[in-house]
C-alpha cells in the first residue's frame, strides 16, 4: 500500500470517527432536564524534606451539561480514613458569624469534629443553570512526608433531585515513601 492510499485509508478512518462524535453529541444535546458532570483540578507539591509539609492545592468544579436547571446543589468531599491529610478550604459553619465577611463562601453542612467527610453547599447559589459550572475552589490537602503516606479525596455531587449522588469522573490519589539517605541522622 503506498502513502496516498494510507492517507485516504487514515482520512476515511478519521471522517468515521467524527460522524460517530457528532452522533454522541447529539445524543447529548437531546437528553432532557439537567446532567451533571463533576471532576477536580489540581496540582500538586512534594516535599522532598521530611522536615516540611506536601500539599495539592485543587478545585471541585460541577458542570451541568443539561437544558434544566440543577436545584439546591451541594456537595460531599470524602479523604479516604488512613489518609494522613489536612483539609482546609474556603467554608464556614451554618451558624458562623463570618458568613457575611466571606464572598463565595460555601457553608459545611456537617460536624466540624469530622475529618473524613465534608459535606458543603454553596452559600449563594441556589440552582446550576443549563451549561454553568459552579465550583469549589482552592482547597488544600496537606501532610507531612516524615513517613510512608498514602490516601484518595473523592468528590460526589448532591441536589434536590439527585439525592443518591453523582460521584466525580475523577479523584485525587497520593502515595509514597520518605527515604532517608543511607548516613544521614537525625542529629
Amino acid at each position: 500500500m503506498d502513502s496516498s492510499q494510507e492517507i485516504l485509508l487514515w482520512k476515511k478512518k478519521n471522517d468515521q470517527y467524527f460522524d460517530e462524535i457528532k452522533q454522541l453529541i447529539s445524543k447529548l444535546k437531546q437528553t432532557e432536564g439537567w446532567k451533571l458532570i463533576s471532576y477536580f483540578t489540581y496540582a500538586i507539591h512534594f516535599s522532598h524534606d521530611p522536615k516540611m509539609d506536601s500539599m495539592v492545592l485543587g478545585s471541585y468544579h460541577v458542570h451541568n451539561i443539561g437544558d434544566q436547571p440543577f436545584p439546591s446543589p451541594y456537595i460531599c468531599l470524602k479523604i479516604s480514613s488512613e489518609a494522613p491529610f489536612h483539609f482546609s478550604g474556603k467554608y464556614v459553619y451554618k451558624d458562623s458569624l463570618q458568613k457575611m465577611k466571606m464572598q463565595g463562601a460555601w457553608e459545611r453542612m456537617n460536624e466540624h469534629t469530622d475529618k473524613e467527610e465534608f459535606w458543603l453547599q454553596p452559600s449563594s447559589t441556589a440552582q446550576i443553570e443549563p451549561n454553568e459550572t459552579l465550583s469549589f475552589p482552592n482547597f488544600q490537602l496537606k501532610w507531612s512526608a516524615d513517613q510512608k503516606y498514602s490516601g484518595s479525596l473523592l468528590g460526589y455531587t448532591y441536589g434536590e433531585e439527585n439525592k443518591n449522588g453523582t460521584p466525580a469522573l475523577n479523584q485525587i490519589n497520593i502515595s509514597g515513601t520518605n527515604i532517608i539517605q543511607e548516613g544521614e541522622s537525625d542529629g
